[in-house]
C-alpha cells in the first residue's frame, strides 16, 4: 500500500462532523471551517475542501439553487464579479500558466454537490498532471489548506477594495 504523508487532514479527519443538509448553505450561513476567501452581497468565494490543484476555488451563491436560469440578475452579475476576482487572485497568489473555470449542472455532469450551484475555478500548469495523478490515481499538493487561505484572503479583500 503506498502512503502519502498529509499530516494536515488530522484536524479534518478526528473534527465532529454535524450532519448538514449542505455544505454550501453552512459556509453561506458562516458554519464552515475558515475555507471562506471573500462574501459578497449575493455570494462567496470558498476554497474546495478537496482540490484538484493548490488554490482551487469556488464561487457560491449564498441562496440554495441548481439551475442557472434561477438566478436573479444581481446574483448572476456578483457571481461573475466573484469569479473575475478569483481569476485575478489565482494569477497573484499562484501565477498559473492557465486556470479551467467551470459548472458542473447535475449529477450526470460531474457535479459532486448537485442542489446548489457553484463555479470552479482550478489553477493549472504544465506537466501538473503526473504520474501520481494517473499512475497512482493520488494527488499531490504542496500547500495546506490553511496556507492557501492566508495567502489569498489578504489578496481578495485589496482587490475587493481596488476593484468594481
Amino acid at each position: 500500500m503506498d502512503r502519502l504523508w498529509a499530516p494536515w487532514r488530522l484536524s479534518y479527519v478526528t473534527a465532529v462532523q454535524v450532519p448538514t443538509d449542505c455544505i454550501f448553505c453552512d459556509a453561506s450561513a458562516g458554519r464552515e471551517i475558515g475555507l471562506v476567501v471573500l462574501r459578497g452581497r449575493h455570494a462567496y468565494v470558498i476554497l474546495n475542501l478537496y482540490p484538484y490543484n493548490n488554490g482551487h476555488l469556488m464561487v457560491v451563491p449564498n441562496r440554495h439553487l441548481a439551475a442557472l436560469e434561477t438566478l436573479t440578475s444581481d446574483e448572476q452579475l456578483e457571481l461573475m464579479q466573484l469569479t473575475r476576482l478569483s481569476e485575478m487572485a489565482l494569477n497573484e497568489a499562484y501565477r498559473p500558466q492557465g486556470i479551467n473555470v467551470g459548472i458542473n449542472l447535475g449529477k450526470a455532469a460531474g457535479a459532486g454537490i448537485e442542489n446548489h450551484l457553484h463555479i470552479h475555478l482550478v489553477p493549472r500548469w504544465s506537466g501538473d498532471t503526473n504520474f501520481m495523478t494517473a499512475v497512482g490515481q493520488t494527488r499531490v499538493l504542496p500547500e495546506d489548506l490553511a496556507a492557501t487561505v492566508a495567502r489569498l484572503r489578504p489578496i481578495f479583500e485589496r482587490l475587493a477594495q481596488s476593484v468594481g
